[in-house]
């Protein structure tokens, strides 16, 4: 028999503007490399994703420009607010990953930031740029979806 375990998942942060910024092919899942006054931080609910974005770097990925801010409590034992962090996957998925930001022009985003059995987890976007009439097809067509589900539930009551 298999067990399926459940996953506690708390999120920290998200990045909302990525969605609207980005259409996005793929996610990818992975670790981050952290110190304990960022740890602390993050379990108070103190990150910012806005303006970050992910980099292969001599074989290695790294989180930059995610603010975290600094833990009150620390001192002197505080931590850079925006420096980069490593981020934790297999070395084939890295050099898979920077084979296509290098060959097609995509980028990689944070969507999410969260807890997963205790441990931070970023959620990471391969993402190609949005133009701006893309944007605007886009809520063109959440503006008429919203309107046939208020018709179907006025029809319905």
């Amino acid at each position: 028999m298999a067990s399926t375990r459940e996953t506690n998942q708390k999120n920290i942060a998200v990045n909302r503007r990525a969605r609207r910024e980005y259409f996005i092919d793929e996610s990818f899942e992975a670790g981050m490399v952290l110190l304990g006054s960022e740890v602390k931080s993050l379990r108070d609910g103190r990150a910012n994703l806005a303006d970050s974005y992910a980099r292969v770097d001599k074989g290695q990925l790294f989180l930059v420009n995610t603010h975290i801010s600094p833990y009150p409590a620390a001192n002197i034992f505080n931590h850079e607010p925006t420096r980069p962090r490593k981020l934790l996957l297999h070395k084939r998925e890295i050099s898979r990953l920077m084979g296509k930001v290098k060959e097609r022009g995509l980028t990689l985003i944070p969507l999410k930031l969260y807890f997963k059995d205790g441990r931070a987890k970023v959620e990471l976007g391969l993402a190609r740029g949005k133009k701006l009439y893309d944007k605007r097809a886009t809520v063109k067509e959440k503006m008429v979806r919203r309107e046939m589900e208020r018709s179907m539930k006025s029809r319905r009551s």
